[in-house]
C-alpha cells in the first residue's frame, strides 16, 4: 500500500509538472507571438443617371372660337446634385418648336404652342439653355408641367388630331 500511495504521489507530481510546463508553452507562444497588419482601399463611383417619363396631354374637344389649354407632366428623377435640362422636340409634324402642328393625316392640321410656364408666354424648346427647363436631382422624382395652348380662331378641317413630342434630359 505504501508502495501504491508513493506512485500516486509521483503520478500527481508528473500530472501537475505536464500542466505547468504546457501552460508555460502557452503562455510563451501569446507572449511571443508576432502580428502583421495591411490596409486596403475601399472604392465606389456614383453615376450621375437620370430617368424620364411623361403623361399625354389632351386637349379634348377644340372649337375655333376660343382657346383651349391642356397639360402634360414631365416625371424626371436625377441623381442628387446633377443639372439636368428638359427639351422638347417640334414633334413629328412640325419643322421648329415655335410653331408645332397636329395632324388629322394628309395635310391637316392644328397648330398648338407648348409652354414652360402657366402664363403660356415662355416658349419651350430643345436648345438647353434657352428654352428649357434647367432643374438640379435630388434622387426622388421631380414633376415638370408643360403647359400646352390651341389659339382661338385655328381653323382646321374636323377629324382627330395627334402628334408626337420627345422629352429630352440632358445632364
Amino acid at each position: 500500500m505504501v508502495y501504491n500511495a508513493i506512485i500516486d504521489k509521483i503520478s500527481n507530481l508528473i500530472r501537475g509538472l505536464i500542466i505547468v510546463i504546457i501552460g508555460f508553452l502557452l503562455w510563451s507562444h501569446e507572449v511571443n507571438a508576432a502580428t502583421v497588419t495591411t490596409t486596403f482601399n475601399v472604392t465606389a463611383t456614383v453615376v450621375a443617371t437620370c430617368t424620364v417619363s411623361a403623361t399625354n396631354m389632351a386637349f379634348g374637344n377644340y372649337q375655333f372660337t376660343a382657346s383651349s389649354d391642356a397639360t402634360s407632366t414631365i416625371n424626371v428623377n436625377c441623381t442628387p446634385t446633377t443639372q439636368y435640362k428638359v427639351g422638347l422636340s417640334s414633334g413629328a409634324n412640325s419643322a421648329n418648336v415655335t410653331a408645332r402642328l397636329m395632324s388629322a393625316g394628309g395635310s391637316n392640321t392644328l397648330a398648338y404652342f407648348l409652354y414652360r410656364d402657366n402664363g403660356r408666354t415662355q416658349n419651350w424648346g430643345n436648345t438647353p439653355g434657352t428654352d428649357t427647363v434647367d432643374q438640379t436631382g435630388t434622387g426622388a422624382a421631380q414633376n415638370i408641367t408643360v403647359y400646352g395652348r390651341i389659339n382661338s380662331g385655328a381653323i382646321s378641317v374636323p377629324g382627330n388630331y395627334s402628334d408626337t413630342v420627345t422629352v429630352t434630359v440632358t445632364f
